[in-house]
């Protein structure tokens, strides 16, 4: 049994493997060459088609920008709420 390395891809990489994909599709290729050639399951394939469907590469781009940035905004938020928490618990002590 080999085990492959995960391999980590750019928005951009995806939006042209997607393309590639479907060029190859429509030129009468089977899904298991597609796949193949472009060493990615089956369930990955899908899975990109969802997210980054008609989307073009500076769009990809963007979106994987913001979701970055949203995410480190809850972390920002999370942590104010626990200091915000924290500090209302020892004021509402009697020292």
């Amino acid at each position: 049994m080999s085990a492959k390395k995960r391999k980590r891809h750019t928005p951009e990489q995806i939006v042209k493997k997607l393309r590639d994909a479907d060029a190859m599709l429509n030129a009468g290729h089977d899904l298991a060459a597609v796949l193949q050639s472009l060493e990615v399951s089956e369930s990955t394939l899908e899975r990109w088609r969802k997210q980054y469907g008609g989307m073009k590469s500076e769009e990809a781009k963007r979106l994987k920008e913001l979701e970055d940035e949203n995410r480190r905004l809850k972390q920002l938020v999370a942590d104010l709420s626990l200091d915000n928490q924290m500090l209302k618990s020892v004021a509402s002590k009697n020292w």
